[in-house]
C-alpha cells in the first residue's frame, strides 16, 4: 500500500504555540483527555490552555513519539532532570523550586 502525504497547514497564531507548565490526563474506555494548565506561583487557580481528546490507540502513538523524541533531545543536550515530582499516584505538584507552595 502506498503511502498518502498530507499537508498541514499551521497558521501565525497557532505556530505561537501555548505554554504549559502542567499536563492532567485523564481516560475513559474510549478516549484520553490531555488539559494543559499553566499554574503560576503562589496563585490558587489556573485554568486550562488547551484541550486535547484522543483515541486511545493515537494515545499510545503519542507515548511513543514522546519516547523516542525525548530520546534524542537526551543523547544531544544529556538527561533531562527531574525536580520536585511527586510519587506516582500522588497530589499535582505546586512548588516551582522555591520551596514547598
Amino acid at each position: 500500500m502506498a503511502e498518502q502525504q498530507i499537508n498541514i497547514n499551521l497558521s501565525p497564531e497557532m505556530a505561537e504555540g501555548i505554554y504549559s507548565n502542567l499536563a492532567i490526563i485523564s481516560h475513559s474506555s474510549s478516549e484520553f483527555v490531555i488539559d494543559f494548565v499553566r499554574v503560576a506561583p503562589g496563585v490558587k487557580q489556573a485554568n486550562v490552555k488547551s484541550r486535547i481528546v484522543l483515541a486511545p490507540e493515537h494515545a499510545k502513538r503519542l507515548l511513543f513519539a514522546l519516547q523516542d523524541n525525548i530520546a534524542k533531545y537526551e543523547n544531544q543536550f544529556g538527561t533531562i532532570q527531574l525536580t520536585g515530582q511527586p510519587a506516582k499516584g500522588s497530589t499535582i505538584p505546586m512548588s516551582f523550586g522555591g520551596g514547598e507552595a
